[in-house]
């Protein structure tokens, strides 16, 4: 996983790097991704019994994808049943705690009655508690066969391999009758939501923050420009190529977005859309002006001032 962050951030950086340092609401570069891919394999050494999903394949949280053999687990849990419902060691173990119980009656009423002495009531008391031991240690047996059943069945459990969430199968490293062990099984990649990796420089610091939204445009045909919401933003920025990254969340629901994709995220700018109309108001007035100054300039031109004395234009 770090080498795919390392190539991701690369990738990232150098469209960043391509694009400079651009001011905000300007195109960025950035990538989609899985935002979770899971190798799926056994906590056990076992052979694969069957497989119950191929490449591309969509499955839900749970839902079981492969199992291993399982003879020896099942055979295990039948043991481990019958021992837990055994029940004859507790009734013989209750038949004579009450004998035990009978007989130290009949020798505490004997000594009363000075028939016993005391040793044989001494005796009868030791009996009692001994029988008591037993069939308390027959339950506690009971309790033991039951944890064997539990661990019985959670050794089955392991040999049965789910999906940890909603996803795709990606690849399929094993076949049946093959021999798992350290090598998972499949590759499961969740893409709804889908997550998408952009890198800006430093100079956007502070301007992109979470709960934010970006107009996202994929790289590939068909595919509109969608909508995606800020959840994460980098506090620490990369020395090397000074940026930082920012996380964001893109829906996806119906799977019609792959992941792996290159885009551009575009980030909305709060007060950009107050501020244009402000300025646009008074370039419309000085607009409607304009052909007015006109229209008077062209209806009553201005007459050549007479610069003769008065007298002269009295003769006149």
């Amino acid at each position: 996983m770090k080498t795919i962050d390392i190539v991701t951030f690369a990738l990232l950086a150098g469209c960043s790097l391509a694009l400079g340092a651009a001011p905000p609401g300007e195109p960025l570069g950035c990538l989609i991704e899985a935002d979770q891919v899971a190798d799926v394999g056994s906590p056990v050494t076992g052979i694969i019994a069957s497989i119950n999903v191929e490449r591309g394949d969509t499955v839900r949280r749970g839902q079981v994808v492969a199992t291993l053999r399982d003879l020896v687990e099942r055979a295990q849990i039948g043991v481990a049943r019958s021992r837990m419902e055994i029940e004859a060691e507790i009734q013989s173990a209750v038949a004579s705690l009450d004998l035990a119980q009978d007989r130290y009656r009949r020798a505490s009423d004997l000594h009363a009655r000075n028939f016993v002495s005391v040793q044989a009531v001494e005796q009868a008391s030791a009996e009692l508690r001994i029988a008591r031991q037993k069939l308390q240690q027959a339950r506690d047996l009971q309790k033991v066969s039951q944890r064997e059943l539990e661990l019985a069945e959670a050794r089955l459990g392991d040999r049965v391999l789910r999906s940890p969430f909603d996803g795709v199968v990606t690849d399929r490293y094993l076949s049946v009758g093959e021999r798992i062990e350290e090598r998972p099984l499949l590759r499961i990649a969740k893409l709804n939501p889908l997550r998408v990796e952009v890198v800006l420089p430093n100079t956007l610091y502070g301007s992109v923050t979470s709960g934010m939204n970006a107009e996202i445009v994929p790289d590939l045909p068909g595919l509109s420009r969608l909508d995606a919401r800020v959840t994460r933003v980098d506090r620490v920025l990369d020395a090397a190529s000074n940026t930082f990254r920012a996380r964001l969340e893109l829906p996806n629901p119906d799977y019609a977005i792959p992941a792996g994709l290159r885009c551009k995220a575009q980030f909305e700018q709060p007060g950009q859309a107050t501020a244009e109309p402000a300025k646009a108001a008074p370039r419309a007035k000085a607009t409607e002006r304009l052909p007015a100054l006109i229209l008077d300039t062209s209806l009553s031109p201005l007459k050549p001032r007479d610069m003769r004395p008065a007298s002269a234009r009295k003769e006149m």
